[in-house]
């Protein structure tokens, strides 16, 4: 099961997050969410458990406590919603192509 966890302070490293939620069962993957362009922290991250009942204990266990001074929200991940094939801001017209208006000068 895929958990979503929020409210990370920066400086959470996904090891943090592994050590936080390995007590609760078997961690397959922990990792933090990244800014491509700035390499920071999004300040969310997503950690997969082996199984429910090591997730849903997770959640009971750890949604509102404190790592690195902030209160973390833990949560069942939702899926990714899907997006058309017309990438991340939708369709739209295609503009006017060519160079056109002005008035026509004769020489």
């Amino acid at each position: 099961m895929n958990l979503y966890v929020g409210n990370l302070a920066y400086e959470v490293t996904d090891d943090d997050l592994k050590t936080a939620f390995q007590v609760h069962g078997e961690i397959q993957s922990a990792r933090v969410i990244m800014d491509r362009y700035t390499g920071r922290s999004k300040g969310f991250g997503f950690v997969e458990m082996a199984n429910n009942e090591q997730a849903q204990a997770a959640i009971t266990a750890l949604n509102g406590t404190q790592l690195s001074g902030r209160a973390i929200t833990v949560n069942e991940a939702r899926p990714k919603p899907q997006r058309d094939d017309r990438g991340p801001r939708g369709g739209g017209g295609g503009g006017r192509g060519g160079f056109g208006g002005g008035e026509k000068r004769r020489f």
